[in-house]
This record gives structure tokens, sequence and C-alpha cells, in this order.
């Protein structure tokens, strides 16, 4: 399957949940997409040279229309891990699951599990999906990657993972190589299909990387425009090490290098203290919020409330698969809500508007694409998601914004488009066939684990 041109879609009769400067919802209202772009959103019925400019119209009543979402962090070879290594803290996990599968996997695999990943998140509302990709031992996996991405028409950042030091030696390699190593992909891919897929570096966790290759690979990233996305403050443990080796805490120490600024993307960030709030927000770097891969490893409860008021862009994601085990941005703000909600012991602390606006407005700022993504406004990439609003998931709605966060489910995704195409319409992917894509899957994971020595139940 094919991408095809993008035609002029009017979209009528739903709640167009817009996530603008003004939180404004048009119940109910249309959108009329032109190529890759939206041309106007309006309440109530369209006007009539918004019909007679349509070469499809599609009533969406009944549902709400929104911005796609953007999922902010993820690790999309874990899809071939799910349930490996359950009941685990993050640095055992690690070791006993994360080390011995990634030798094995090879630019096959990780086509398999990129696909089947990124079918995923389009069928959990994310148009946007951020891979802090680390995995190497096979040169060719970082352009496969990006080739999947491509092939399904998603809009899709390689945050292009490395570590030099007190790491998994097969997964170490030095700034000199991984410079060389990008090059290509970066030269190839980034801006690649009309800016749809993008290039950055990152930098696996502070413990792993040394200062000059921080420095250098930073330097690089920025050179070419590229964001760099780091793990940071995940556990109490890592910022215990960084301050017995480093004197420093995680954000400071980025500060110290001349890395953290507003092209810097700091996935978890559930250790930072208020003074590290603070530089966050006054370096205008983001922040990645995990809520459920925070729980999933009992790292802890990231301040989000702190960080919001303090000024701090937040986006939402849901970690790899290996430590979720799903990929669900609708699960992720749920869970974003309640576990605030619960830390504080105050019901209000965290609106489902609030949400709303991390997963999509937050990711937007998070790949400093701030302006063109992450609402329903005119002039914007038509990145946009259709949630049905009548199902026994969802009815009878009193509220949209709380319907679309604490009820909806991925069985509620009826279409999804990115540059205005439909790459999931009427609750079908258009792009892929997805029982194909499943089973190569199950296929590389049983070949994948079965050489690193790990028995499943795909193995019997």
């Amino acid at each position: 399957m094919t991408l095809g041109a993008p035609g002029t879609t009017l979209l009528t009769g739903g709640a167009v949940v817009t996530v603008d400067d003004h939180g404004t919802i048009h119940d109910p209202g249309w959108v009329l997409i032109d190529g890759a772009s939206i041309a106007g959103v309006g309440p109530g019925d369209p006007p009539e040279a918004a019909r007679r400019a349509a070469t499809v119209e599609l009533d969406a009543t009944g549902a709400a229309v929104m911005p796609g979402m953007v999922n902010g962090h993820t690790h999309l070879f874990q899809t071939l891990l799910r349930g490996l290594a359950d009941d685990k803290p993050l640095l055992d996990w690690l070791r006993d699951c994360i080390w011995p599968a990634a030798g094995e996997i090879d630019a096959e695999a990780a086509t398999a599990a990129a696909t089947l990943g990124l079918i995923e998140n389009l069928r959990t509302g994310a148009t946007t999906v951020v891979d802090h990709q680390y995995v190497h031992a096979d040169p060719d996996i970082d352009d496969a990657v990006c080739r999947a991405a491509d092939a399904l028409g998603i809009r899709y950042e390689l945050a292009r993972g490395w570590a030099d030091r007190n790491y998994h030696p097969p997964l170490t390699e030095s700034a000199a190589t991984v410079l060389e190593r990008v090059e290509p992909l970066r030269r190839d891919w980034h801006g690649a299909s009309d800016g749809r897929i993008t290039i950055g570096l990152a930098p696996l966790i502070p413990w792993g990387c040394s200062d000059e290759a921080m420095v250098a690979t930073t330097a690089a990233c920025r050179s070419w425009g590229g964001n760099v996305h780091t793990h940071c403050a995940e556990t109490a443990v890592e910022v215990d090490m960084s301050l017995e080796e480093r004197g420093l805490r995680h954000a400071p120490w980025l500060d110290s290098l001349g890395v953290l600024g507003p092209d810097v993307q700091l996935a978890h960030s559930v250790w930072l203290d208020d003074a590290e709030i603070d530089l966050v927000a006054e370096r205008g770097a983001s922040v990645v919020h995990c809520p459920v891969s925070n729980m999933y490893l009992a790292s802890g409860v990231a301040p989000i409330r702190s960080m919001l008021d303090r000024g701090v862009n937040v986006a939402l994601a849901t970690d790899g698969p290996g430590s979720n085990n799903r990929q669900d941005m609708f699960e992720a703000c749920k869970v974003a809500a309640l576990l605030q909600k619960v830390d504080h012991l105050d019901a209000t602390v965290l609106q489902p508007e609030e949400v709303l606006a991390m997963a999509c407005r937050g990711g937007a700022r998070l790949l400093g694409r701030g302006d063109d993504l992450g609402a329903v406004v005119a002039g914007r990439r038509a990145d946009l998601v259709v949630v049905d609003l009548r199902s026994p998931f969802t009815a009878p709605v009193n509220r949209v914004p709380s319907a679309l966060v604490y009820n909806t489910t991925p069985r509620d995704v009826v279409h999804v488009l990115v540059d205005g195409r439909f790459l999931v319409r009427d609750r079908s992917l258009t792009t892929a066939d997805e029982p194909s894509v499943v089973a190569e899957a199950e296929v590389a994971a049983r070949r994948v684990l079965a050489a690193a020595g790990m028995e499943t139940r795909l193995n019997h």
C-alpha cells in the first residue's frame, strides 16, 4: 500500500476540540482540510464555499475532532519485548531484559517492531512519534525504521541514541562513531517527506555519557537543527549517581556543558527539584512526562503541576512497550491526570483540558513546531484524530474533554489523518496490511528472543 495525495476534505457535525490558545470547542463544528493543511475551522454548519471546495465530505456527528497527539518518548524496538521484565526496577530491567535482547535485533527485526509499534500509536491517536532509538547492532537499523515510518505516513522523529561509557558494551559507541554513523542518516532523512521525518541525537542517560561526547554530539545536532533527547532524572538512584560522580544533579550538569536549551527534550524528569524546574523553565527546555512507565518501574511521581506552574513545557508520552507495556496515548492522558490527583490529594490539581494541551500543544512545542502542529487551527498541518463519542465506552458525553481523557480507548478511534491523508479510515489502516504486520512481528520476536536465550510462550 502507498500514500495517496491528500485531497480537500470537509469534516462536519462533530465536536471540534481545537486545543487553541483559548481552549475553544465548536460543538458542533466543521474543519476544512486542503492538502496537508487545515484551511478553515468554525462552529455550526460549514459555509457553502467550504462545501463547494471539498472533494470529500465526512459526517462526524457524534464524534470529536481533535489534534493528533504527540507520543514524545518511546522505544519502538521494545515492541518485541512486551511483558518480559514485569516487576523489576529500572536498572534490573535493563540488565535482565533490554540488554540481552537488544544485541540480537537486526534491521529486519527492527522494521517489524517499528511498523507494529507505529500502527499501535496511530490507533491510539498519536500522529507523531519520537523514537529514542539506541539499538545499533546492525548499522542498517536506523535507516530501516525511518523507511517503515515513511511508508506508514506517520510523522516521526528518530532520536538517534548513544552511550559512550558505563553501559552494555555492545550498545556503546564513541562520539566520533556516533557522528560518523548519523551523517548519512541526517543527509537522507532529516526533513524528508515534506518534513514528516526528522533526525535528532539522543544521549541515552547521564551516567552513560561523558562530558566531552555530550558537548560534541550536541554541537553537531544543533548544526542541522535537530533536537537533543535524553533520559533525565528518571530515578532517585541515578540522581545520586550523578551527585556522587559530578557533584551536580542532572539539569545543572546539562546546563554546565551548555547543552540545556529550547531544543532539549528531557524524558521522565521525575526527580527534578525546584531549582532544576526553574532552570529548565529559564532555558526553555521541554519535559516529556511518561506516567505509566514511571508507575510500572516504580520510578516515582513527576512534579507535573509544579512544572506547569513554573512555565515548563510538558509533553506526554507512553515510553517503550518494554516498560508500559502499551503505547496508548489516551491511557497516558488518563493516568497523567489521576497520578497528579492522588499524589497531591487534590481532585482538581490537573484538568482534562490541561492534559490534552500537554498531549497536543506540549508535544508540538517539544518538536520545535508549536506554530504548525498541535491544534485545530487554520494554517496548521492537518494532523487530526476523529473519536467516536457514541460508543458504550464514552456515551453519554456531558463534557467532551473529560470524555477524551477519562473514557476514550483505542477502539473509539475512527479516523486518523496526517498531513491531510487518512492513515486510519473507518477504523481500518490504509497504508499497511495489519494482520501481516502482526505476524511478522511475532516471527521477529521469536527469532530475537531465541538468539538471546530468553524463553517465552512464542517459542512453545
